[in-house]
């Protein structure tokens, strides 16, 4: 009875769970790259020692192996741009299939790049990987809010963010010295996101398409509601949902493109709120602690700092299932604001307890509190809901234009702040942060004045938001501008 209330059924639960394999394998070859660092960096070295007998520079070596790191956000940049193409010509499902092909390419080059003594073959494959990271993470959301009911869209939306600070832990404990990250064995390291990689081809094809892709996109009014059916397993469920999606489809345009995308009014909104959401949330710190926390531990002189950033990830995967458990319950609005206070006030104390380290070398452990804070205010609400909240803010057409810009502001967000803030740290020292502090305040007044709660609400009902012929949203029934 339970099951047939929540909308939960055995194809909903495996859809959901085999789309966010993806997710699983792009979080693991993120946490897994640093811990053996030392390692791979004496394989570029003995491969250019065999190649020019003689050692590699210092310098080449140190902008090799930042390459071999940033190569990954690049490539998913470039990704990003193939989200619209792939997701309306071939469906939700099928393009995660396809696109899934280009992590089984990346991971089996790094597994051989060893083989082969290439360091080029490492790259080659850390980009190729990128552009499935890219592809993915928009995709994921896509299929995953097309097949779930609306009272259960942001949580499943939230295991895309889940799984994905799963991989990152897995990849950081499979990385240890005393696990893989060793000089015999980091090349079967590299390899092991084949194993979620495979399960997905084991599991995801015999998952029904997304619905209000084939109603809204193609058409094929049967076909969605087969597919509803084996997804929701109750007879008033599915008609209503299908009523749903005829009164979407009536207001949706075909073949929306990027021109018309940047051009529309009622799409305006939206726009600027995915900037400002996405920007706020990759710019407001917390991918530099994710990518420079060691660093920051060893600096701060603590023993054992590799076991520090294991509790960086601990804490990263606790508050994405404590996202999971809210969503739903406070609702997008109330948790990103919260999120975008929290991480000012975090940034603001990094700022104060990294310029008095010196001074008082105790403070190290306030610092390390505040890191874990930081970690989980950003997992609570911006982390997962920035991926996810733009395909709740734009009709169907538009949706897959949107996840591609999406994706390609977290990425792209991603690969500036790995190039751009070891020199700004050296510049700028503990002032750095306050910039962090700036953005995360400038997000959280845009997101106070202008988003709309979307916990509950129908696609179509949203959507109606922006119609406007100024493009503003309007005020109604539901909760705006206030925390009530």
């Amino acid at each position: 009875m339970a099951l047939k209330e929540n909308q939960l059924t055995i194809p909903l639960l495996t859809s959901i769970v085999a789309a966010v394999l993806g997710s699983l394998q792009i979080g693991y070859h993120t946490g897994n790259i640093n811990a053996p660092a030392r390692v791979i960096e004496e394989f570029f070295n003995t491969t250019w020692r065999s190649r020019h007998n003689q050692s590699m520079p210092d310098h080449s070596l140190t902008f090799l192996w930042s390459l071999s790191v940033s190569i990954k956000d690049f490539g998913a940049l470039l990704g990003s741009l193939g989200v619209k193409g792939l997701a309306d010509t071939f469906g939700r499902r099928n393009a995660i299939l396809i696109v899934n092909a280009l992590s089984v390419v990346g991971a089996s080059l790094m597994c051989m790049s060893k083989a082969t003594a290439s360091f080029e073959v490492l790259i080659l494959g850390r980009l190729i990987f990128g552009l499935f990271c890219g592809l993915v993470m928009s995709l994921n959301p896509l299929y995953i809010q097309g097949v779930s009911p609306t009272n259960l869209r942001g949580a499943f939306a939230t295991l895309n963010q889940v799984f994905f600070a799963s991989g990152i832990l897995l990849g950081m404990v499979v990385g240890l010295e005393t696990v893989l990250g060793t000089e015999k064995y980091w090349c079967l390291m590299l390899s092991l996101s084949l194993i979620p990689a495979t399960l997905q081809y084991m599991s995801l094809p015999f998952c029904p398409e997304s619905p209000r892709y084939l109603f809204i996109n193609r058409g094929k009014e049967k076909e969605a509601e087969a597919a509803l059916r084996r997804l929701r397993g109750n007879p008033e469920t599915v008609m209503k949902e299908m009523e749903e999606m005829r009164e979407e489809a009536a207001h949706s345009e075909t073949g929306v493109t990027v021109r018309e995308f940047l051009k529309k009014r009622r799409y305006r909104q939206p726009i600027i709120l995915v900037l400002i959401i996405n920007l706020g949330s990759q710019l407001s710190g917390f991918n530099a602690i994710i990518n420079y926390s060691t660093k920051m531990f060893v600096q701060s002189n603590f023993d054992e700092a590799k076991y520090l950033t294991l509790g960086v990830g601990a804490v990263n995967v606790a508050f994405t299932i404590v996202a999971f458990f809210l969503v739903e319950r406070a609702g997008r609005r109330k948790l990103l604001l919260a999120g975008f206070l929290s991480l000012a006030l975090c940034n603001l104390l990094m700022t104060i307890t990294y310029s008095i380290l010196d001074m008082v070398p105790d403070i190290r452990n306030i610092q390390v509190l505040v890191i874990f804070f930081l970690i989980s205010a950003y997992e609570v609400g911006p982390g997962p809901i920035s991926w996810f909240i733009a395909a709740e803010l734009f009709d169907q057409s538009a949706r897959p234009i949107a996840m591609a810009f999406t994706s390609m502001l977290n990425w792209g967000g991603k690969f500036l702040l790995a190039l751009l803030f070891p020199p700004l740290l050296k510049m700028c020292g503990a002032y750095v942060y306050l910039l962090f502090m700036c953005m995360a305040l400038i997000a959280f007044t845009y997101t106070m004045f202008r988003l709309p709660e979307t916990k509950g609400r129908t696609f179509d009902d949203i959507a109606a938001e922006f119609r406007g012929a100024d493009g503003i949203p309007l005020h109604n029934k539901t909760t705006f501008n206030t925390f009530t």
